[in-house]
C-alpha cells in the first residue's frame, strides 16, 4: 500500500484561475496511493472558494467554463496508474475523504482558516485536519508537474530516517521558464544558511505528518517557508529530487513589493536563526536584501547602513551595490526585480 498524501493549498480566493490549475496538477498526479486535498480559505468564505473549484474537483460536473478540459486531465490520470474517485469540493461542513473502487482515492475539501490569519495559519489549519501519512504543500498560483509526487515519495522511502523532501523547480515569469536546480540530492542546514536555495520552495515540500509545523509568528507570513526548511534540515538533511517537478509562477505573488513586511521578515529570521549572521556569505545576502528593501522605501540612510554591513561581511556583495543604485535613484526597484525574475532569480 502506497503512503497516503494530504495536500494543503492555501488561498485568499483572489486567484481562481491559477487555483483551479494548481488543483488540476495535484489531482492529475500518477500516484497509486490516496491523495486528499485540503483547500484552506484564508480571510474569505469557504463557500466562495468551494464554488471556484467545484468544476475541477468533480470530474463529472462539467458545469463551469473550462471544466471539460479539466475533467479530461483528471480522467486521463485516473485511467493509468491512478484510478478511483475524485470527490466534489465541499464546504467546511462538507465531506472529507471519499472511498472509491479503484486503487487510489482522490478527494478535495474546502475549509476556512481556523488559526492565525495569514499563510502560516492557513497551512497549519490544513495540516491539523489531515490524517494522511505524508503532508505536502502547493501554493494556489503554482503547478505540480507530472511525476512530482511519485518521485518524491520514492526518494523519501529510500531514506527511512529522513522526514522531509523537496525538488527542483521551473520558474515561470511572463513568457520565460527557467529551471532552478540545487546541484545536490541532499540539502543541509549549511546550504540553507549560506543561500536561501529558492528551489527548496514551499510548493515542493513533502514531509511525514507530525514532522513539523509552520511558525505562525512569522511577520505577515514572510519567510515562513525558509524557516520551516531550516528547522527541517537541522533535524535531518532534506532529501532533494533535483529535477524541476514544480512550476513556480512569479508575477502574481502577494509578497512582492511589500517592502516593510519583507524587512520585518528578514529581521525575524536573523533573530530566530543566529547562525545566519555567523555565516559571512549568508549574512551578506540578508543584509543586502535589507538594504534593497530600505532603498525601495526611500530610506537612504538605512539602505547605506545595511549595504555597509553587507560589504563588511562579504566584499563585493552584489545586492548591496544594487541597493545603493536604487537608493541613489539610478534604477527603480521594479526594474531590478523584472531583470532578475526573467532569469529565474529574486533579490
Amino acid at each position: 500500500m502506497m503512503p497516503s498524501v494530504g495536500v494543503v493549498v492555501p488561498t485568499r480566493g483572489d486567484r481562481p484561475g491559477p487555483l483551479r490549475a494548481a488543483l488540476t496538477g495535484v489531482l492529475a498526479q500518477e500516484y497509486a496511493g490516496p491523495v486528499e486535498v485540503v483547500v484552506v480559505a484564508d480571510g474569505v468564505p469557504a463557500s466562495l472558494v468551494a464554488s471556484q473549484v467545484s468544476g475541477v474537483a468533480d470530474a463529472e460536473a462539467g458545469s463551469e467554463a473550462g471544466s471539460e478540459a479539466v475533467s479530461k486531465a483528471v480522467s486521463k490520470a485516473a485511467s493509468g496508474a491512478v484510478s478511483g474517485a475524485v470527490s466534489k469540493a465541499a464546504s467546511e461542513a462538507g465531506s472529507g475523504a471519499v472511498s472509491g473502487a479503484g486503487e487510489a482515492v482522490r478527494s478535495v475539501r474546502v475549509l476556512a482558516n481556523r488559526r492565525a490569519a495569514g499563510l502560516p495559519g492557513a497551512r497549519n489549519t490544513g495540516i491539523s485536519v489531515l490524517g494522511t501519512d505524508l503532508v505536502a504543500f502547493c501554493d494556489d498560483d503554482d503547478l505540480w508537474l507530472p511525476g512530482k509526487l511519485a518521485a518524491q515519495v520514492a526518494a523519501l522511502a529510500e531514506e527511512p530516517d529522513a522526514g522531509f523532501v523537496s525538488c527542483a523547480v521551473e520558474v515561470e515569469y511572463r513568457d520565460r521558464r527557467v529551471p532552478r536546480l540545487a546541484g545536490t540530492g541532499r540539502v543541509t542546514h549549511r546550504h540553507l544558511t549560506r543561500s536561501r536555495m529558492m528551489m527548496v520552495h514551499s510548493s515542493t515540500f513533502l514531509f511525514r505528518r507530525g514532522w513539523t509545523w509552520v511558525d505562525e509568528s512569522a511577520p505577515s507570513g514572510q519567510n515562513e517557508d525558509w524557516d520551516l526548511a531550516l528547522r527541517a534540515a537541522w533535524r535531518h538533511p532534506i532529501v532533494h529530487v533535483d529535477r524541476p517537478l514544480v512550476r513556480v509562477r512569479w508575477g502574481s505573488s502577494h509578497y512582492v513589493g511589500r517592502w516593510a513586511d519583507r524587512i520585518a521578515g528578514l529581521e525575524w529570521m536573523l533573530a530566530r536563526h543566529p547562525g545566519l549572521a555567523a555565516e559571512p556569505r549568508g549574512a551578506a545576502r540578508v543584509y543586502g536584501q535589507l538594504a534593497f528593501c530600505h532603498a525601495a522605501l526611500g530610506r537612504r540612510r538605512e539602505a547605506a547602513r545595511w549595504s555597509l554591513r553587507a560589504f563588511s561581511a562579504r566584499p563585493g556583495e552584489p545586492r548591496a551595490a544594487v541597493a545603493l543604485a536604487v537608493a541613489g535613484g539610478l534604477v527603480s526597484p521594479r526594474a531590478v526585480l523584472h531583470a532578475l525574475h526573467r532569469h529565474g532569480h529574486g533579490i
